[in-house]
């Protein structure tokens, strides 16, 4: 009887958060795609971020099935993330955002990662589309990967989303969460402060995520993510993010991939002034991301590894 008590009373191994503000038409295929994962040892919030379009009104119908929290007032996103996963009992929180999905096979992939590495975090691969969601495609049977001591070690490239990251609670609670009323970047602002929780998975193949591509997608208006961007260099100056000097180059190395990647933005949206600025202000982080690729293409990446799926 006793064992049976443990098994009722253990926490659940994952805790999906999904977050929504007026994206009603996106709201089934969200919570549809979380429930019918499989796995029955996760529990999903819902938080409504006070929309005006009914979306609570498709959420309550739901209400039966994940733990749904409507909040009375706009808190931006890294706050409604934040009230999410203060309800999460679970021992890895599983973000999401309002207008993605899951693959049927992504909860799959996550359990055999967490079994067999047990890691502080997860780096998802995501499927950009647009319009109708494509079909999952052929049924899963491996899983391509690379396991980096911490995050500021990752060596490839990676497509930040809130929706690509499935954390260690303890870890994300230790850092206190997402920076709330940071927008946009808070992706890469967080990745930051968890930068030396431990052990990072990120997985390759096959992507568990169908990040939706829409004109309200905020990585469309790139002019916000440029104080963004320097307000996150501002904080690597001051030493904000952990790690200290011995950590400082990788730290920079990173940041200036992300750099280069909205001077490209920006110079190809004609916001030349905006692009230079970025440039100067910047190259510290340009540099290291330079130094770093060579020193890649000198004594290549860290290897990947295969992980057969378990039906």
């Amino acid at each position: 009887m006793h064992g049976r008590e443990e098994e009722v009373l253990r926490p659940p191994r994952f805790s999906i958060v999904i977050t929504f503000h007026n994206q009603s038409r996106f709201i089934n295929e969200a919570l549809d795609s979380a429930l019918s994962q499989g796995n029955k040892d996760c529990e999903v919030i819902g938080v409504d971020d006070a929309s005006s379009d009914g979306s609570q009104d498709i959420l309550k119908q739901y209400s039966e099935s994940i733990r749904l929290v409507c909040l009375e007032k706009n808190v931006g996103a890294c706050a409604a993330r934040n009230r999410g996963a203060a309800l999460a009992t679970g021992e890895y929180l599983i973000f999401l955002d309002g207008d993605d999905a899951f693959l049927p096979w992504a909860l799959k992939v996550y359990e055999q990662i967490v079994n067999a590495k047990k890691p502080k975090m997860i780096l998802a691969s995501m499927r950009w589309f647009e319009g109708t969601m494509p079909p999952a495609g052929e049924p899963l049977r491996e899983i391509s990967m690379v396991e980096y001591q911490d995050y500021f070690r990752r060596d490839r490239g990676l497509g930040h989303s809130a929706s690509a990251f499935i954390i260690d609670r303890r870890s994300f609670q230790e850092v206190h969460g997402w920076l709330e009323g940071f927008f946009p970047l808070e992706d890469v602002e967080l990745a930051l402060r968890l930068g030396v929780a431990g052990r990072t998975i990120q997985i390759l193949y096959p992507p568990t995520i169908h990040h939706r591509a829409h004109a309200h997608n905020s990585i469309n208006n790139i002019l916000p993510f440029l104080p963004a961007l320097e307000t996150v260099f501002q904080a690597e100056r001051q030493g904000s993010y952990p790690g200290g000097k011995k950590r400082q180059f990788q730290r920079r190395a990173l940041l200036g991939g992300v750099a280069l990647h909205w001077i490209r933005r920006a110079a190809k949206a004609r916001l030349r002034k905006q692009a230079a600025k970025l440039f100067i202000h910047s190259s510290p982080m340009l540099l290291a991301a330079a130094m770093r690729r060579i020193g890649i293409l000198l004594r290549g990446r860290q290897p990947r590894e295969t992980i057969k799926t378990i039906d």
